[in-house]
């Protein structure tokens, strides 16, 4: 019998996420000089830092490449960003053998077809509410939350509550 997403998580140590459709709506509000806006989930940068601070590794990799991502990701600890990337399976190949992490520990969030095949390489593949089907039908967990309104922090706080470690947050230790 296959083990419930609930289960995996007791493994998860690290985090991967796409950036447009995952930590943003996909929505992309472009200025008169061509500069393409993106909004991120305040609640879903908590819980990233919340991660961090409890060990946990959390990495992007994304195909876009936009520098205020950059910059919104490394204000909240984050270093491990992928920006641009041409290949998403061999950035992840990449980033696990740098770590020397087990792919079943990993929880990847992805929402469109660059995703698929990093996907198919971790141990909890999971994707926001309002992915494109052909992500939802290989995901483990699908979130109540769309991209962009909070599929971060549901799958964060899940993992981090499974390891005993989210109440921290709520009950003054991280004040």
């Amino acid at each position: 019998m296959a083990k419930s997403y609930k289960e995996i998580m007791n493994d998860i140590n690290t985090f991967i996420f796409d950036v447009d459709g995952v930590l943003t709506d996909s929505s992309v509000h472009v200025t008169e000089t061509g500069e393409m806006l993106r909004i991120m989930n305040i609640r879903d940068g908590f819980a990233m830092k919340a991660a961090l601070e409890s060990g946990y590794k959390v990495c992007i990799i994304s195909g876009g490449n936009n520098e205020g991502v950059r910059t919104r990701l490394r204000n909240l600890g984050v270093f491990d960003i992928h920006l641009a990337s041409p290949n998403k399976v061999e950035t992840f190949k990449e980033y696990i053998e740098l770590y020397e992490i087990n792919p079943s520990h990993i929880l990847y969030m992805g929402d469109d077809i660059p995703d698929y095949h990093v996907m198919k390489l971790v141990g909890l593949p999971t994707c926001p509410q309002d992915a494109v089907p052909e992500i939802k039908a290989i995901s483990t967990y699908i979130s109540h939350k769309n991209g962009g309104k909070g599929a971060v922090r549901d799958v964060i706080e899940q993992v981090m509550k499974v390891h005993g470690k989210w109440h921290l947050y709520y009950d003054g230790k991280h004040d």
